[in-house]
């Protein structure tokens, strides 16, 4: 978990020994003796645990490494393009994940143990709006005269096309939106996601030659037949956008109640001009705050005319507030409901705290139990209960029912795919089924990745595309699908970092004779082993004693109070400087690869441990050993603070 708020502030440092320790646990633990064992320094590569907490498998190190200016470019290329490369490698959308992504990978990150986590996505953020404003281009692959249909352009659908570009592939996608960008575009507001930056990421991608479809539902405008008669395979990432209603009576007969997903799309595409004056949101994650948020920026006005009610703008999809704009708004008093305490909310914490300074209400551990319905058929209110959890199922408690005022109610507790015309991929809940390699099961050259799977992030759809991009492409080639890795994100690559900087190893000859051990041999790399794919390296794997007292640089934030929110449209988060970016970049710890701190070099007692030559050096074979030297004394191994340096080769 990431360091709780009341201890970012305080100058934590990492502490071996705890108050009251005053002996050795053992003799070797007092001194460092010769080991008989015959063991030697050994340098393994893992993935740090913010990479493999991040659903689209970035490889953050490595972007973090470049930034900080440890992992230099090569020759001509400057860092921001290619930190841009880097980042890009797993997820096409920086600028907007550096935004709006909840950050799982602060949440593992190992700096936490020492003091706070590196901010990952502020990082991020530098990285996307710095490529945006250099129009950093995408690099497409060899033509292999191949084509796909992408069904769907939000996240999933939009990153499957640039994988798929990137490895030669055709794409077209096919989307009954005006504009791509799925969620990003209709389910997210624009004070969240800046529109031009979210259109210029989108345009960089259909730059690199994808065909697009637009106002074109697959399933009732094109048929499936058809598609499969076009296409040498078809991705399905049609998202989730229809809500789901609350499980009371008559929901789905009052017109005054409806889905967040429905209440967000209308505001997003410039229909919903006001809201109602009392809006009452149930949910407790990301879209019910945009919903709450939102509400309390448009307002409402007084002088309502009956075929302006919000219901009609969100509901029919065509009409539009026209003159609302000239009206005097006035603020609306907004409710949140949630099953689950304040801090057990899914939504971010920091959005949660954002809603409550913009003067929404919160009412946690409640369930809504019943619709208050007036003569002419609308809510008047909602009925609710305090709950408790048993099984994952809310109970109310009796007794505890209070009736809170309602104009609008919305529903943003969950959401499920459109299945009409496709109803022969439906699995019975409004979901595609999907394998593990993301192929449709029973369904040969159809894929699926992203919501339409089951609804979870927008970093996870584009991590889910990735993986059905590589099985689409094997299933083009007629090749096998072999075991996903334990560890299944994008990996440093040593082997295309020793190419990048022309130190290609040997070819390996067979016949040479006998080639044990790769001390000295030019055809492997120095005792080098990468278990990337098998390990994450946890905390009490590094030094952390290595690491002083390094303050987060914290993004500002435009967060407006309850008597500001009305009107306010501002962007909320502040990107970093460079200057502060490239200092974040410096908190990170490197875990699981050398980050050149020289600790093994100054504290071996042989000078067994040296650095590599300059012009053989590179990022992960930095340092090497004199086997002829060490005495296995494992002090090498105890002051690296990136857990890079293991004791190997004895028995």
């Amino acid at each position: 978990m990431a360091t709780p708020s009341n201890e970012m502030n305080a100058n934590l440092t990492w502490r071996r020994f705890k108050d009251g320790d005053h002996s050795w646990d053992s003799m070797g633990e007092k001194i460092f003796e010769q080991d008989t064992t015959f063991k030697c320094p050994t340098y393994i590569h893992k993935t740090p645990p913010c990479q493999g907490s991040c659903p689209s498998g970035e490889d953050i190190r490595g972007y973090l490494a470049i930034a900080r200016g440890q992992e230099l470019p090569p020759e001509g290329v400057d860092w921001h393009e290619y930190a841009f490369k880097r980042s890009t490698d797993a997820n096409p959308f920086p600028s907007m994940m550096g935004r709006v992504c909840p950050a799982p990978c602060q949440d593992g990150c190992n700096r936490n143990e020492v003091d706070d986590f590196v901010g990952i996505n502020a990082v991020e953020q530098f990285i996307g709006d710095t490529a945006i404003a250099n129009n950093y281009t995408f690099e497409t692959g060899a033509d292999t005269g191949k084509k796909i249909a992408i069904i769907g352009g939000g996240p999933a659908g939009m990153a499957a096309a640039y994988q798929l570009r990137r490895l030669g592939h055709g794409a077209t996608i096919f989307d009954d939106n005006a504009e791509l960008g799925g969620m990003m575009r209709y389910g997210i507001p624009g004070y969240r996601i800046p529109r031009d930056k979210l259109s210029a990421e989108i345009q960089r991608i259909i730059d690199m030659g994808v065909g697009t479809r637009m106002k074109t539902r697959v399933g009732t405008d094109v048929s499936v037949e058809d598609l499969e008669k076009e296409f040498d395979a078809i991705l399905w990432a049609i998202g989730c956008q229809s809500g789901r209603g609350l499980p009371v009576e008559k929901w789905n007969e009052v017109p005054n109640c409806v889905s967040g997903v429905a209440f967000l799309k209308a505001f997003n595409e410039g229909r919903m001009k006001f809201t109602a004056n009392k809006v009452v949101c149930v949910g407790g994650g990301d879209t019910s705050i945009d919903v709450v948020s939102v509400a309390r920026r448009l307002g409402h006005i007084e002088t309502e005319n009956p075929t302006d009610r919000p219901e009609l703008v969100v509901r029919d999809g065509f009409v539009a507030h026209d003159a609302a704009e000239l009206a005097a708004k006035e603020g609306a008093e907004v409710t949140l409901t949630s099953l689950f305490p304040k801090e057990n909310m899914t939504a971010a914490e920091h959005e949660v705290h954002d809603a409550l300074t913009e003067g929404v209400r919160i009412l946690d551990e409640v369930m809504p139990v019943e619709l208050i319905i007036g003569e002419d058929g609308r809510a008047t209110g909602l009925k609710v209960a305090n709950c408790t959890m048993d099984g994952g199922r809310p109970v109310p408690v009796e007794g505890t029912e209070q009736i809170i005022d309602a104009d609008l109610i919305v529903s943003a507790i969950g959401q499920g795919g459109d299945m009409t015309g496709l109803e022969d991929l439906d699995n019975g809940r409004g979901l595609i089924d999907s394998d593990n390699f993301h192929q449709v099961p029973g369904k040969p050259g159809h894929f699926v990745a992203g919501d339409i799977i089951r609804p979870h992030l927008l970093t996870t759809a584009i991590g889910q595309a990735s993986v059905a991009t590589e099985t689409i492409d094997h299933y083009l080639k007629q090749e096998d699908l072999k075991k996903r890795p334990k560890v299944d994100v994008h990996h440093f690559d040593l082997l295309k970092k020793l190419h990048e900087a022309g130190l290609d190893p040997d070819a390996f000859d067979p016949s040479a004779g006998d080639q044990r051990g790769t001390s000295s041999a030019h055809y492997a790399i120095h005792n080098f082993e990468d278990r990337s794919f098998q390990e994450i390296i946890p905390h009490d794997e590094l030094f952390l004693g290595h690491f002083e007292y390094h303050p987060r640089n914290k993004r500002k934030e435009e967060v407006p109070t309850a008597e500001e929110v009305l009107g306010h449209f501002k962007e909320r988060v502040m990107a970093l400087s460079e200057d502060e970016t490239v200092d974040e970049a410096k908190r990170c710890m490197s875990c699981g690869m050398c980050f050149e701190c020289d600790n093994c070099v100054i504290f071996c007692p042989q000078d067994a441990v040296y650095r590599v030559k300059k012009d053989e050096a590179t990022t992960g074979r930095y340092v090497a050993t004199d086997y002829t030297r060490c005495i296995g004394c494992h002090i090498c191994s105890d002051v690296c603070p990136t857990g890079y340096i293991k004791m190997g080769l004895g028995e």
